[in-house]
């Protein structure tokens, strides 16, 4: 692993610590203007994020999901930027089911190049940096990569699901379905423990890069519907549909 993905592998652990204190207490939700829900666990890891990496990496710009975000003026000229969501799955981690985690990514010419996934509740984290990936666990750090099934595993959203992937589904033949929340569909599929996750449901950029560069490291395709890589040089910051395979 390079020394910079060794850097926001522990910002990403020093959030993941700081969420796991209020996993444990009382949880105060509010809502943001589009109606998602935030958490004071959301804001203060946020903080360490943007405080870290702007520590780490002075002359790099970062876009969070819960800072104010750069307008597209400004934002078309950046070659290299962190995308960050402090905490991805936020639902999930109202509900207490573990199923969230910190997404930390650097975007380089619209591509995401070099990212981490931590599950603080399940003391796990994926690495990617375009070449390979790794899950890291206590048990030590080990390479993943994509695995082939006769009949595929895919994995869908615990929180969104969408009559498209009913059809998809349908269209797919034989398949084992497992719902998961966050930024973990990615990992199931560059871990080789799922081989598809098809996106129909609306997400965000910082939603998913992290999450791509870890699969596409791991062998994976991030595709929209027209077959084109999911990039993150464009104006909107909602993301189209998409299928990781």
């Amino acid at each position: 692993m390079t020394t910079l993905l060794d850097a926001i592998y522990n910002i990403a652990l020093d959030a993941g610590k700081s969420i796991m204190t209020h996993y444990h207490s009382n949880i105060i939700i509010e809502n943001k203007a589009d109606n998602s829900p935030v958490t004071i666990a959301d804001l203060t890891a946020n903080e360490i994020i943007i405080s870290q990496l702007q520590q780490l990496t002075p002359d790099i710009p970062i876009l969070s999901e819960e800072s104010p975000h750069t307008d597209w003026q400004q934002r078309q000229h950046w070659q290299s930027f962190w995308l960050v969501d402090p905490l991805d799955g936020t639902k999930e981690f109202i509900n207490k089911n573990g199923e969230f985690t910190v997404n930390i990514a650097l975007i380089e010419n619209g591509k995401p190049i070099l990212a981490v996934v931590y599950a603080p509740a399940l003391n796990k984290a994926w690495l990617g940096d375009s070449n390979k990936a790794w899950l890291v666990t206590k048990a030590g750090k080990d390479v993943i990569r994509l695995l082939p099934s006769t009949i595929p595993t895919v994995v869908g959203s615990r929180s969104h699901p969408s009559a498209e992937l009913a059809v998809y589904l349908q269209q797919l033949g034989e398949h084992k379905l497992v719902e998961v929340g966050s930024s973990l569909k990615f990992c199931l599929v560059a871990e080789g423990r799922a081989q598809y996750y098809p996106r129909f449901g609306p997400t965000m950029m910082w939603d998913t890069a992290a999450g791509q560069c870890i699969a596409e490291s791991a062998g994976a395709t991030v595709n929209d519907l027209e077959g084109l890589p999911l990039r993150y040089d464009r104006e909107s910051l909602l993301n189209p549909c998409f299928v990781v395979s």
